[in-house]
């Protein structure tokens, strides 16, 4: 699957996990919707930090590219 996928992937369940924390959110204190709203809040994290992980692979494979257009065969200070 490409990064772009991934990415809208991990996105869309960001936003389906929004969706149900603010549900937890709006109604009453109780043990049952705590669980609920822990549950929806690390799905969000763990959905976040695909995105973030995505995302700096997504630059990496540019800055490559970029340098295998400028024929850079390493990156100054890269070991």
């Amino acid at each position: 699957m490409t990064v772009p996928k991934h990415l809208d992937e991990a996105a869309a369940r960001m936003k389906e996990a929004t969706f149900r924390i603010e549900a937890a959110r709006q109604g009453p204190v109780t043990c049952e919707n705590q669980k609920i709203w822990l549950e929806a809040l690390t799905d969000y994290c763990l959905a976040l930090s695909e995105v973030q992980a995505f995302c700096n692979e997504s630059v990496h494979e540019k800055l490559h590219e970029l340098a295998g257009r400028t024929g850079l065969r390493k990156f100054p200070g890269g070991s």
